[in-house]
């Protein structure tokens, strides 16, 4: 049964809702387009973000802002909450839960945990308790919920962390992680103007060998990979979810000549743009 609720305060907005194998085509990403989303997902849901299908073996956590995002298929109860920025501003807050560039915004595109039989109990603790604050409408409920939410984040970077970034073949010590988080935020707001590993040094203050240096001795791809990476997949989004023609899509993404643009996604992706947009909609989807 859907069941949606809301907290709304001058700018401020959260929402909290709740879906099962009886309402899931109800949930349209465009709805929550422009807030921050938290989906709290059981086992044996099947879904896509933006090009990548998950088919979860355990209970898990999306983390989304600008994905796309589809719900194919799901019997258990599963939990959507999404607010804005006026709510809970990840980048402000930065400091306290160190989430962005890693659950939000991280180069490698994994905007997800698993969840242990614990840590489960615990999420879908502080997610029934967020229900309860909406339900009840205390004169205090809105710090209450910030505080869950903050709570709730702070452990899925743990875990992201723990999953993704120490593990047998990735190892990014503390001391590194700063870097590569700045990197990450940095590319998430400049990828359309900035494509070089040069422009991403600077803002970062190190000269572009050393940043390519410590991406590898951390056995991650290179950062001009990264760029690339982003840049190709905003294409992918503007290709298939809008009605942008190609010139137009390669000026959005920093491309003075359409042209080299055209050649720059063919000789990536093995297909030209046009092609991609035709294949992908009807159904012969690649394996992105």
């Amino acid at each position: 049964m859907s069941q949606t609720l809301i907290f709304e305060d001058n700018y401020k907005k959260l929402g909290f809702e709740t879906f099962s194998e009886n309402n899931l085509k109800t949930l349209k990403d465009t709805k929550y387009k422009s807030e921050i989303k938290v989906f709290y997902v059981p086992e044996g849901y099947e879904l896509t973000v933006d090009f990548k299908h998950y088919k979860t073996e355990n209970p898990a956590l999306f983390f989304l802002t600008n994905q796309h995002l589809h719900v194919e298929k799901g019997i258990k109860e599963s939990n959507l909450l999404y607010y804005n920025r006026d709510f809970y501003c990840i980048q402000i807050h930065d400091k306290e839960v160190a989430c962005d560039g890693l659950l939000f915004h991280n180069v490698f595109e994994i905007p997800f945990v698993e969840l242990d039989e614990n840590e489960n109990f615990i999420i879908k603790s502080l997610f029934q308790s967020i229900k309860d604050e909406l339900e009840w409408k205390d004169s205090s409920a809105e710090e209450m919920i910030r505080t869950y939410v903050k709570q709730i984040i702070i452990r899925a970077t743990r875990k992201w962390k723990k999953q993704n970034l120490d593990n047998d073949e990735i190892k990014i010590p503390g001391n590194e992680l700063d870097v590569f988080r700045d990197f990450s935020r940095h590319l998430e707001i400049h990828f359309r103007e900035k494509h070089n590993v040069a422009d991403y040094a600077d803002l970062l203050h190190i000269a572009p060998k050393t940043l390519t240096h410590k991406f590898k001795s951390l056995n991650l791809e290179s950062p001009n990979q990264f760029i690339i990476n982003r840049i190709l997949l905003e294409a992918k989004r503007l290709l298939f979810y809008t009605d942008k023609p190609v010139k137009e899509i390669a000026y959005d993404l920093g491309y003075e000549d359409p042209a080299y643009f055209n050649r720059f996604f063919t000789n990536k992706i093995g297909s030209t743009p046009t092609n991609f947009k035709k294949n992908y909609t009807s159904g012969k989807k690649y394996n992105i």
